[in-house]
């Protein structure tokens, strides 16, 4: 495969994703899929969430879920990225050792499950890289890829990516281009790109966000991913890529699970958090059919010195 060239403007693109942001039109095509590897008591920002000094206790469910979907992966001969929360990592190893045995790349989740911007720049290189060094111990290869909770870097954080490559990480997918509940950055970048810092340079993959009407909205993950019909789903990917950008989707394995535990939660929240849970399996298993996935792994290259965006279709 050849390297595309990226062009990264000095701007967010215009809505009408009219304006080509990647050279080589061979990069038409290219999906990432991922997990976000966590459990249903997980979710943030609710009071009811446990703290992580009960974790132990609470009865979790990610290992059959996580199962599930290594074998739909497999059915679909899809390699996916898998970012694990490092707290589940270290209690089900065997999972971290699974996925690695299929194909699949591994990243980190970070270990604590905390939002960025409720830490200091120290805590969260010290989350950060607990979490790689615990990975690389049970995969016996690097972890190159990191997300936290929440797509939770804004604008508050600005020693995020610095703090992320002095953690040793070598790419980013917590840049999440609209407004969301906890922050996003409505106008960051939406294509891949390099973010320089003092100690060279970080890949960023920030999440696809695509506008719909007046709105810039997700599709390809979470609430709207179980909300959405499966056709416009499948007509937003589409739009995504013929703009020249790749789409970067994500799951958590509580969503497919719809009969694991409820936190107790506002209305509202609850809604965004559990709608359509039992309909999230066959929204994965089309997506799976319908494009050719892969990893962010895929799209990098190196050249002994550093890593580039390689947005080749495979």
């Amino acid at each position: 495969m050849s390297t595309a060239e990226v062009q990264v403007p000095s701007r967010k693109p215009p809505r009408s994703e009219s304006a080509p942001t990647v050279r080589n039109s061979s990069s038409l095509g290219r999906c990432v899929f991922s997990v976000d590897v966590e459990d249903w008591f997980h979710i943030l920002d609710v009071p009811s969430s446990p703290p992580i000094s009960t974790w132990d206790r609470m009865p979790s469910r990610v290992e059959a879920n996580f199962y599930r979907l290594l074998d739909l992966f497999s059915a679909k001969k899809a390699r996916v990225t898998c970012f694990f929360l490092g707290w589940v990592a270290e209690k089900f190893p065997h999972l971290v050792r699974e996925a690695v045995q299929r194909g699949h790349e591994i990243g980190s989740h970070g270990y604590s499950h905390r939002l960025v911007y409720q830490m200091v720049a120290r805590e969260f290189r010290e989350d950060a890289r607990y979490s790689r060094l615990l990975l690389e111990d049970l995969t016996g290869s690097a972890v190159l890829g990191y997300r936290s909770a929440g797509f939770s870097m804004t604008d508050a954080t600005p020693w995020f990516f610095q703090e992320l490559a002095a953690a040793g990480y070598v790419y980013d997918s917590s840049v999440f281009p609209a407004k969301r509940g906890h922050g996003g950055m409505p106008e960051a970048l939406r294509i891949p790109h390099t973010v320089t810092h003092d100690h060279g340079g970080i890949v960023e993959f920030p999440m696809t966000v695509t506008d719909f009407g007046a709105d810039d909205l997700c599709f390809f993950g979470g609430g709207y991913l179980r909300l959405s019909p499966y056709w416009l789903i499948r007509q937003m990917t589409h739009k995504v890529l013929a703009s020249g950008r790749p789409v970067v989707f994500y799951i958590h394995p509580r969503e497919i699970d719809p009969d694991h535990p409820r936190l107790s939660m506002s209305l509202p929240r609850r809604f965004k958090s559990y709608v359509n849970l039992r309909w999230t399996e066959n929204k994965i298993r089309r997506i799976l059919e319908d494009f050719p996935v892969g990893t962010f792994r895929d799209c990098l290259v190196t050249d002994g010195r550093s890593w580039r965006l390689n947005l080749t279709a495979a």
